[in-house]
């Protein structure tokens, strides 16, 4: 087969990188998946218009340099077979075994579940992807390099939007998830192969600025490593130093969260020295910090206190030769190991996979994470609450005993509660920090002992849900919240349904003891009697639908659906099963016809109109409060949109824009201009418009103005 002797001097290097690392490695089972895989994927092609097997081949390959063993890279071959081609998963099984078969199936995309949106679908895949990842880590490590090697050729994606979107989930599930897992190097190239497509004016502006100043910085490096490697040798110490190099996308992040100028970065010089032992990094420590003054809170201990994915080094920033300052990392070879490699670099193949004790508690979160889950259903919320857990940023905190917390950046005493206990979470009155008061909103620091007051009489709210950072607290506060409202709801839509049943001289509490509303409910929607009459306290269902279908020849029919209406538009919208409804729009997304909507019922306000992705009903969600929306017509009028332009400050480029606008019969509600010293300017307008397709038209006619950088629209 041409395909074979074409790809086959990848294939070997990947055989022979398998060999070097795992002596015993069957590598006849590597030329067996390739052939299968080859075979299956005949005819295939990628976007780029190469054979489709270049791509499992790459992603082997990732894999074979990460020092994966042969089953996991036997895997990468074989693990878009099920998805692309008709091979089923029995049969894959029949050819490798089942070890193989679950991996490929685990990475494999779930395409044929019933999910209205892509949100949805896009949560059940990372879903069962977690789950299999909680018995067999190689299933993420197969992921991560299939998803890299995707982000490499991203470019040959002809849909903008489509990249957009791919390099977002990248930024929000992938990158994390590699930092996490301590594939340093993964993470990295990640983030600025999504960064480069999402923001690729700021992408090639940093770009530039690490090209202009590169000689010089190398040449610094340069002399600072010699007098460096001098220093150590005075003290007896062999030690490798080197140049450490600065990802694109850590500038830009850097630059935004301290709002600093690309000149105004202080850590672009960076240097990494690397010792044998861990005494030797502390010796190090002492030498650097005697000979050039340290900046005080840029020193990190990760040795005594390592980050979550292992990760240990000594970090300290000083003032070097010429008033420069430069960043070091210290560590032993192994730490470096771990740093660049992560989870390969621990990795102990016994029991299919499975990590020995040490590895378990390591990798203990993800379980953790699952298990907090168990109760939440709804995609949205699952997919808010893996974002969070992913952010690695940590605090290290005591208990009254003694024991260390890792908490993330930014928890509160509320969190910590709920790490000790639910029930302590539950009945969290007060905190004492270091032995004083503190609010329950209070950011807690390293270092500090933490000691939590507890009352019976104390109950989760809503405003804690604006406070937690954990994923734990977040999730028992809202199954808390949940069962309350369930509660109340039971007793509010009992007596809506009694009063309702009274008009038509009809004793519902009989009904109900007779099981007549048991009966109608799976015809409603609902499974019992009681998760009915929630609904109807809720405002899910109406009292009067629950009797209309309880004694249909009484009642005369009316449509189940009714159109409500804005009152200062004409655009419409309905709302499936109520009747009499007031409709508004949300003002943190605000809404346009052609977005995918959502609507959420809003105690004394009716039902609120969200955009599906909205992030503030994603921190407000309570699937109980969802009813299904969709557009209607629209005949005059229109919904107001805010939109974000960034352009180069030129002479009569404001009138341009706004002619622009005026063409498409758009009104400007609003105008605000600002401009910066280095001659850029942010325009922001509130438009009027009619529906999404002509913001976009509007957007994508101002996006090919000369000088303009960016124009987006802002949802919030």
């Amino acid at each position: 087969m041409a395909t074979l002797t074409l790809y086959q001097k990848k294939l070997e290097k990947i055989k022979e990188n398998v060999a070097k690392h795992h002596k015993s490695a069957d590598l006849s089972l590597i030329d067996k998946a390739f052939e299968f895989a080859a075979e299956a994927h005949e005819g295939q092609k990628r976007r780029s218009g190469e054979p489709y097997i270049v791509h499992p081949l790459e992603v082997a390959c990732i894999l074979s340099n990460m020092r994966m063993d042969h089953i996991t890279v036997a895997a990468a071959l074989l693990h878009d077979v099920l998805e692309d081609t008709p091979i089923t998963k029995k049969e894959l099984e029949k050819e490798f075994g089942e070890e193989i078969a679950f991996l490929v199936d685990s990475v494999s995309k779930i395409s044929k579940i019933e999910a209205r949106t892509q949100l949805q679908r896009q949560a059940e895949t990372i879903r069962k992807m977690l789950l299999a990842m909680a018995k067999d880590l190689r299933v993420i490590i197969i992921k991560l390099a299939d998803r890299l090697h995707n982000m490499r050729t991203l470019h040959y994606v002809p849909d903008s939007e489509k990249r957009k979107k791919i390099a977002q989930e990248t930024l929000d599930i992938y990158a994390p998830l590699a930092h996490r897992l301590g594939l340093a190097r993964i993470k990295w190239e990640m983030e600025d192969l999504a960064f480069k497509e999402i923001n690729p004016e700021m992408y090639h502006y940093i770009e530039q600025r690490v090209a202009k100043s590169r000689e010089e910085r190398e040449e610094y490096i340069k002399k600072m490593i010699e007098i460096v490697k001098q220093k150590l040798k005075e003290k007896g110490i062999d030690a490798y130093v080197e140049g450490r190099p600065k990802h694109f996308y850590s500038i830009y992040k850097k630059m935004l969260e301290n709002n600093l100028s690309f000149e105004e970065l202080y850590d672009l010089i960076a240097l990494r020295i690397i010792v044998n032992t861990v005494d030797e990094c502390y010796t190090v420590l002492g030498v650097i910090h005697s000979n050039w003054p340290y900046i005080p809170g840029r020193f990190k201990d990760y040795i005594a206190m390592p980050k979550p994915n292992m990760y240990q080094s000594l970090h300290t920033t000083v003032v070097g030769p010429g008033g420069e300052k430069v960043e070091f990392q210290i560590r032993t070879w192994e730490m470096h190991r771990v740093a660049e490699e992560g989870i390969a670099a621990h990795w102990k193949y016994k029991e299919k996979g499975r990590v020995d004790k040490e590895e378990e508690q390591i990798f203990s979160w993800i379980r953790r994470f699952l298990d907090w889950q168990k109760d939440v259903s709804n995609y949205r919320d699952f997919m808010y609450n893996l974002k969070t857990d992913l952010f690695p940023e940590k605090v290290y905190v005591f208990t009254p005993k003694g024991e260390v917390k890792a908490l993330p950046k930014g928890a509160t005493p509320i969190d910590f509660a709920y790490a000790i206990h639910t029930e302590v979470g539950h009945h969290c009155a007060g905190a004492k920090v270091d032995g004083r008061m503190v609010p329950l909103d209070y950011e807690l620091k390293t270092g500090e002992k933490v000691e939590i007051i507890v009352s019976p009489k104390q109950h989760p709210s809503k405003d804690w849900l604006r406070i937690v950072k954990t994923t734990r607290a977040r999730t028992k506060i809202m199954a808390w919240l949940r069962a309350m409202e369930r509660e109340r709801a039971l007793e509010m839509g009992r007596e809506m349904l009694i009063k309702e049943f009274r008009k038509h001289d009809s004793n519902f509490s009989k009904l109900l003891d007779e099981g007549k509303i048991d009966e109608i409910a799976p015809d409603l929607g609902y499974k019992t009697a009681n998760d009915l009459i929630i609904a109807v306290g809720l405002g899910k269902i109406h009292a009067r639908t629950v009797y209309r279908k309880l004694f249909p020849e009484e009642v005369e029919k009316k449509p189940e659906k009714e159109v409500q209406k804005r009152q200062d538009t004409k655009i419409k919208v309905s709302v499936e099963g109520m009747d009499n409804v007031l409709v508004r729009f949300a003002k943190c997304c605000n809404p346009l016809p052609g977005d995918d909507i959502v609507g959420y019922i809003t105690k004394g306000r009716g039902i609120t109109i969200h955009t599906a992705e909205c992030p503030n009903l994603q921190r407000i969600y309570d699937p109980e409060k969802i009813v299904d929306v969709e557009w209607e017509s629209l005949t005059s009028g229109g919904l107001p949109a805010k939109i974000r332009i960034e352009t180069y400050d030129k002479p009569g480029l404001l009138a341009e824009i706004t002619s622009i606008i005026s063409q498409e019969g758009i009104n400007i509600e609003s105008a605000n201009v600002s401009t910066t010293v280095d001659k850029r300017a942010f325009l922001n307008f509130v438009l009027t418009v009619k529906s999404k397709a002509q913001l976009e038209r509007v957007l994508a006619k101002i996006q090919n103005v000369d000088a303009v950088l960016k124009a987006e629209r802002v949802k919030r």
